[in-house]
């Protein structure tokens, strides 16, 4: 009876193989500009489309530091795992994605890949998997934030100190609304036998960042210097007032708040643009 069931078993085993999909193929680490990781392989992305650098307004000094140490990585010299924070919209996202295609315009063995937050913990496959390529590797994490310090604790591991560091050809480049990524609670701190290491804990995986640069919400002149950059760009009408009631209308001034009015303004005008 029991061999009858072990064999049932392996049956239904091989069954379950045959209709299983298949492993997806890797793409080739040496043919695409931009990756997506979700935890099993590398996939190309369909379509890396990056603002010109020169269409990024109001973060000359975040731009110039970015592009310096994404060069050093691409040129095989040293370079800093970089932490991007502040205010939604304010071009954090934007700037990586510039930044990597600026690079590889020059002709630098540079390429994106974006993890998504959820995977974080396949990131040791990735490093496996880059780790001999002869190419520089951004490993680009949008919108990154923690709950708590404990779910934190992994990634700063493999950012320093830990056995699964990243390889010497990849940094990782993260974004986040909040500065030091794990929410500051008063309330555990309160009920910490030393408050002070409660805070550290929470601050520790920000400082194992070498570069920390921060976004601020732009003013309205700024704001207006943005859309003035873009209409120029796209031959389009300029109309501060047109665009002021925009801002206000969304209540918010930001380098996305003035993309999206660009993008109305487009079609208003009959125009396209690619998004």
């Amino acid at each position: 009876m029991a061999e009858d069931q072990q064999t049932s078993l392996d049956r239904i085993a091989a069954a379950l193989d045959r209709i299983a999909p298949p492993a997806p193929v890797p793409a080739d680490p040496l043919a695409h500009p931009a990756y997506l990781w979700r935890g099993v392989a590398l996939a190309a992305a369909r379509d890396f489309a990056a603002l010109p650098l020169d269409q990024l307004h109001g973060i000359d000094t975040q731009k110039t530091t970015l592009v310096a140490n994404l060069d050093r990585l691409a040129q095989g010299q040293a370079a800093h795992d970089v932490l991007l924070w502040g205010a939604r919209g304010t071009g954090k996202s934007a700037l990586v994605k510039s930044a990597v295609a600026a690079l590889q315009g020059e002709g630098k063995r540079l390429a994106l890949i974006e993890v998504v937050t959820t995977q974080l913990d396949t990131l040791p496959a990735l490093f496996a998997a880059i780790a001999p390529v002869p190419r520089a590797f951004v490993l680009f994490i949008d919108d990154l934030g923690f709950n708590a310090a404990s779910d934190a604790r992994a990634l700063r591991s493999m950012l320093q100190g830990g056995a699964e560091a990243r390889p010497a050809n990849a940094r990782l480049i993260v974004t986040s609304n909040r500065r030091h990524l794990v929410p500051r609670d008063i309330a555990e701190q309160e009920s910490a036998i030393n408050p002070r290491d409660a805070v550290d804990d929470n601050l520790a995986l920000a400082d194992r960042f070498g570069l920390s640069l921060g976004f601020h919400v732009v003013d309205q002149d700024g704001y207006l210097a943005m859309v003035r950059g873009y209409t120029d760009a796209y031959d389009l009408p300029f109309d501060a007032v047109d665009a002021v009631g925009w801002a206000t209308r969304r209540g918010s001034r930001s380098g996305r708040v003035a993309w999206h009015y660009i993008v109305d303004l487009a079609g208003r005008n009959g125009r396209s643009l690619r998004l």
